[in-house]
């Protein structure tokens, strides 16, 4: 090619070269910060529990001796009895021995089914594969409610989570803490699914993975108290960077015996009232708990821009 001709092409491209010069360097900067504004925070988890089926609680007691009346009447326990003069004209005065024998033990058997039906000897009905109800409640609090970070983070490293007491007490000093400061509630959301005991853990661990997988990392983990990490990080001067638009973000999934209903959130009464029915479930019923939040740091916030990608489901209260 000769020198003319190059001279002419340069000159011919130089007009575009400016331009996407300018289309690169602004390609890099906005996706540079989108990078940098979706980067996962690091996350505090606490929890446990099991799945096992419960025990079955029957009540059994000796039997009792009752010399009743020689007529029917009425007798402790079981309602209008049949005595020896009722069957007496079966066997004693022409009833037919092999009628009389078969009447007998149909009206046996069908005292023994009666007494079964209603409970009587046998205690309470077990059944091996119960109904269990998994709930997700989710708060988005403004980064004011930095003391959230401060009452979990001390949680984690001093709650007994291999026991259900301890479990029912992690549930509620959670829901307490946020309870305390409905001045900071921005979103929020909740989901109940109602299932049997046999599918209940695959439905907890899915809702738990789909909240740790939005974590960099577990920064804080007590879970069947195996405590691992370090809450003792925070940011400096972070009081005097904290802006409207910066959240934190407190999930609390839980696993009970029988149904439980929380309302749909969309007001600040309705968030109330889902955070007292969670934080009042027993011990007793309690099979299950996972209390996660990010920013673990004290002082580290999300932005709004993190909270609307990965929190979408979130609802303003």
């Amino acid at each position: 090619m000769s020198r003319f001709k190059l001279t002419q092409l340069t000159s011919r491209l130089r007009p575009l070269l400016k331009p996407f010069l300018v289309c690169v360097l602004a390609f890099v900067l906005v996706f540079s910060q989108a990078d940098g504004a979706l980067a996962a925070r690091a996350g505090g988890r606490i929890g446990g529990g099991s799945f096992r089926a419960p025990r079955p609680s029957r009540t059994y007691s000796s039997p009792r001796s009752y010399r009743g009346p020689s007529g029917g009447g009425y007798y402790p326990g079981g309602g209008f009895g049949f005595g020896f003069p009722f069957i007496m004209p079966l066997f004693g005065f022409g009833g037919g021995g092999l009628f009389s024998l078969l009447v007998f033990f149909a009206i046996a058997s069908f005292l023994v089914r009666s007494f079964r039906s209603t409970g009587i000897g046998e205690g309470e009905t077990y059944t091996p594969n119960p109904t269990v109800s998994v709930a997700r409640l989710q708060v988005g609090l403004l980064a004011k409610a930095r003391h959230l970070q401060d009452d979990l983070n001390r949680l984690a490293t001093s709650a007994d989570t291999s026991s259900s007491s301890g479990l029912a007490k992690v549930l509620q000093e959670s829901t307490l803490s946020l309870l305390r400061h409905p001045e900071y509630w921005t979103y929020a959301d909740t989901d109940t699914v109602q299932t049997k005991l046999a599918s209940a853990e695959v439905e907890f661990n899915r809702l738990a993975l789909t909240e740790r997988s939005k974590f960099s990392h577990e920064a804080v983990s007590n879970v069947n108290n195996q405590l691992s990490g370090n809450n003792s990080a925070t940011l400096p001067d972070a009081d005097s960077s904290l802006q409207s638009g910066q959240y934190i973000i407190a999930t609390v999934i839980v696993a009970t015996q029988g149904k439980l209903t929380i309302p749909k959130v969309n007001s600040d009464q309705d968030l109330n009232q889902a955070l007292n029915q969670i934080g009042a479930i027993p011990s007793d019923s309690l099979m299950a708990v996972e209390v996660l939040w990010t920013p673990q740091a004290s002082g580290e916030t999300l932005t709004n821009d993190e909270v609307i990608a990965q929190y979408p489901n979130l609802k303003v209260v």
